[in-house]
């Protein structure tokens, strides 16, 4: 008596499907995982009011770059990191000569390179010198002579007989910073984790219809 086996299908090929099968499963899974930590990133920033070019610091990545693989990954990252993990720690800020921390006042107006001006560079811009209060109570200042444009920013006086001069406040000194925390960073990174398993199979699902 000879006696022959056969598994029909084939279960060899079965089974490499199969790996093919979780190999796309898990890329796509890792691919939109990715981009949706990214996109919960960037809602985030702009939704704390940090605007859109911080929010768009804000990058992702999914490896490998081509095929698939059961080991694929995703990399979510900023091209700030400095700004972003201040605004997601709430770091306490000190000077780094150990003197004051100079906060501008609106009459300082913005730097020529954006953001913050600092007292050396509005010095140079106005042509005006900065005089040093102290004060016991409260901030002390750094103020200047001088007129308010119709800006609100102190501006040098072309006025002979000084009117409209005012000693207005440039700068707030105060010895360091609480930064308030703004971002939560690692509540959406939690969720996106969670959330990879169900994406997983709802791609595998999806592959073998």
């Amino acid at each position: 008596m000879k006696l022959k086996l056969a598994i029909d299908p084939d279960i060899v090929a079965l089974m490499a499907a199969e790996v093919v099968a979780g190999e796309r499963a898990v890329t796509a899974a890792m691919r939109e995982a990715g981009t949706g930590l990214k996109s919960a990133w960037r809602t985030q920033i702009t939704g704390a009011g940090l605007g859109t070019r911080l929010a768009n610091s804000i990058r992702s990545s999914s490896f490998p770059k081509s095929g698939e693989s059961l080991n694929a990954a995703a990399l979510v990252w900023s091209n700030a990191p400095v700004i972003i993990g201040a605004h997601d720690t709430g770091p306490l800020i000190r000077s780094k000569n150990g003197f004051w921390l100079a906060i501008p006042t609106p009459a300082a107006g913005k730097s020529t390179r954006g953001g913050r001006i600092n007292p050396g560079e509005w010095e140079r811009c106005t042509g005006l010198r900065l005089r040093f209060i102290y004060r016991r109570r409260g901030p002390s200042l750094l103020v200047a002579e001088g007129r308010l444009n119709t800006k609100g920013r102190a501006v040098a006086s072309r006025s002979k007989t000084g009117r409209g001069v005012v000693t207005a406040p440039i700068f707030l000194l105060v010895p360091q910073v609480k930064l308030p925390k703004r971002l939560d960073l690692a509540r959406d990174t939690e969720r996106a984790v969670d959330g990879v398993p169900g994406l997983i199979v709802a791609n595998w699902v999806e592959g073998n219809i």
